[in-house]
């Protein structure tokens, strides 16, 4: 992997969501100071990987990747990362998992519908379906999810547990909500890696 972030490499993600750019290096420089700080205090440890890793592609589908879609972005980059993670862990023949959404507009609304309002037509066609670039392979499980994360509600775990995995490498999309909470439930049962390059907003 390049130590190229997606910052270094032009402008992505939504114009209009953008962090400005006169305050990108202060908050970037605060954040790296933040992190000096927790591993001054022995707030952080590296986990480091296990004997057995499986690989998590999250979301990355055209509903998410089109910048003319409600939540969609230019996301180039991570998509270019994310296929350069899959290569090597084809190469290395470890298990890999994607995730999509599991629309069915026959589910009732809940509360989880009116704070995170999606506009999806009542027949969203190809807006969930992988990005082509993936070259997802029929071997390769797809887990189709309602929640950020990709454990909640879904058997993750228990396929996770057929393949003996114990380290779980997370790439895909957005990094402050469906990365970090699927992150945030597999830290209780596997060694978490999270490649910088291969996740975005």
């Amino acid at each position: 992997m390049s130590t190229q972030k997606p910052s270094d490499s032009g402008r992505f993600g939504a114009e209009d969501l953008r962090m400005p750019d006169e305050i990108r290096e202060p908050v970037l420089a605060h954040l790296r100071e933040l992190k000096e700080r927790y591993l001054q205090r022995d707030w952080a440890g590296r986990v480091g990987f296990g004997e057995r890793p499986a690989l998590i592609v999250i979301d990355m589908a055209k509903f998410w990747l089109d910048p003319s879609m409600q939540m969609g972005s230019c996301l180039d980059p991570v998509v270019e990362s994310c296929a350069r993670v899959l290569n090597a862990a084809r190469a290395a023949g470890i298990p890999i998992f994607f995730t999509s959404f599991a629309y069915d507009s026959a589910n009732p609304p809940g509360l989880h519908d009116k704070k995170l309002k999606m506009q999806i037509p009542p027949d969203p066609g190809d807006l969930f379906e992988l990005d082509p670039r993936l070259e997802r392979r029929s071997t390769e499980k797809i887990v189709y999810k309602r929640y950020a994360s990709s454990f909640k509600g879904t058997d993750l775990h228990e396929l996770l547990s057929s393949v003996r995995a114990d380290t779980l490498i997370v790439t895909g999309i957005s990094t402050s909500h469906c990365v970090y909470a699927t992150c945030r439930d597999a830290t209780d049962s596997y060694n978490v890696i999270v490649p910088q390059e291969a996740i975005g907003d």
